[in-house]
């Protein structure tokens, strides 16, 4: 029997990619720009303080993959003097550094066409759209229609939200339309429905998501957003791994929202959990569940992938700017790794990766064009440097070759000949 579990850290850049001025990030670096201010002493709180301490991710290689994709030594960080994992960094041949382009490339099937865009910052999506919305979701109207974070729109339109009736609509520079609307004074399912009939409405926009956006609490100073996020993505443009995994017969369990962001193709069993301590334990959960049918290489037609998305680095930190928050996420997440590494048997392939940048210590609220780490631990793997991959998409070739699968259109396996 063969298993892969793959952990997304949803944001967690390495370093700006070769490509990143083309995006405006020339300099960026999610993990080295918080390991400097930790190590400044900048990212002190309650939670946390001192140098970035990420014993059980740095014996996997995380600094050192940082070290090779930027040339330097994250600041107040000692490289480990052994190593128990495989690393590599991987740059992206996506046309965007939006989180579908990051999670498809990892599943072996890049973006290579344009999304569309909604750039202006004000009055952001066309007239004839809103109309179009407003008749057939049978609205009043809309509010917002502007670039905006999550967290201040509702902050400054929630009320507005709640005495009108009217759902706060907003974009931003990724491939996006979001919708927040109250869960009570709204409704979450009609939230749900007007999401569905806007996707309908996208259609011809090529917008890669809607994604819905509830929210509770009764003024600006109470409104908190919830856990009930949807997105609504467009299918990817080719079969990715999870789909191959999922027509051979095997399972595919998504935890997250990583069912969302593969519009459900290749899902056979999905895990809905909210927040990253949730988040793993849904993970350890789903390990013992699947060990229960006898997960080993003596049953060779069982083969099962669980995929997490921690996406609360990016929601939560990035997008926030939040850089001691990020650090502390970061911190609780290495401490739980030991609990996930004992979990798994001597035949499990375990891969630690990302989807795109988003240093909190950047201009602005968006994604960052960065390298990601790769982190493996599995069979036939030596402790040491995999190099530099030259796609995301060679996560998901390395999978399909574990999984005996057919080959990916795009990507090069770095499984060992002997796993």
């Amino acid at each position: 029997m063969s298993r892969a579990i793959v952990l997304v850290l949803d944001s967690f850049g390495i370093g700006a990619a070769p490509d990143a001025a083309t995006f405006g990030d020339e300099g960026s670096d999610t993990l080295g720009h918080i390991a400097a201010a930790c190590a400044r002493g900048e990212a002190d709180n309650a939670n946390r303080s001192g140098p970035l301490k990420l014993p059980n991710m740095a014996k996997l290689g995380l600094f050192h993959a940082h070290r090779d994709a930027t040339g330097s030594v994250a600041e107040g960080v000692t490289l480990p003097e052994s190593l128990e994992g495989a690393y590599a960094h991987a740059k992206e041949i996506s046309s965007g550094k939006d989180t579908p382009s990051g999670h498809w490339e990892i599943a072996g099937v890049p973006v290579r066409f344009d999304w569309g865009y909604f750039l202006d910052k004000t009055d952001s999506f066309p007239l004839e759209l809103l109309d179009a919305i407003v008749q057939e979701a049978d609205l009043t109207g809309v509010i917002g229609n502007c670039h905006a974070s999550g967290t201040e729109i509702i902050a400054r339109l929630g009320e507005e939200h709640i005495a009108t009736g009217k759902p706060i609509v907003y974009t931003s520079a990724d491939s996006v339309f979001q919708i927040a609307a109250h869960e009570e004074h709204f409704g979450l399912e009609r939230l749900y429905k007007l999401c569905e009939t806007v996707r309908e409405l996208l259609e011809p926009y090529n917008i890669g998501r809607v994604i819905a956006r509830p929210f509770i609490g009764e003024d600006s100073n109470t409104f908190a957003r919830t856990g009930n996020r949807r997105d609504y993505s467009v299918e990817p443009p080719a079969p990715t791994v999870l789909q191959k995994l999922d027509d051979a017969g095997g399972e595919v369990v998504s935890i997250g929202k990583i069912a969302d962001i593969y519009a459900h193709c290749g899902i056979t069993h999905k895990v809905k959990a909210s927040g990253h301590d949730a988040l793993m334990d849904a993970t350890l959960n789903e390990i013992e569940r699947t060990s229960q049918r006898g997960f080993d290489k003596k049953n060779q037609g069982e083969r099962a992938m669980i995929m997490t998305n921690f996406v609360d680095f990016d929601s939560v930190y990035g997008h926030r700017r939040d850089v001691p928050g990020y650090a502390a996420a970061l911190e609780d997440f290495d401490a739980q790794l030991p609990k996930l590494l004992a979990a798994l048997s001597e035949d499990d392939l375990l891969i630690l990766t990302a989807d795109h940048g988003c240093d909190p210590s950047w201009h602005g609220t968006e994604h960052t064009r960065e390298y990601i780490p790769i982190l493996v631990h599995g069979p036939g793997f030596t402790p040491g440097s995999l190099g530099e991959r030259g796609t995301f998409a060679d996560i998901g070739q390395t999978l399909a070759d574990f999984f005996l699968l057919p080959a990916m259109a795009d990507g090069t396996s770095f499984l060992p000949d002997a796993a």
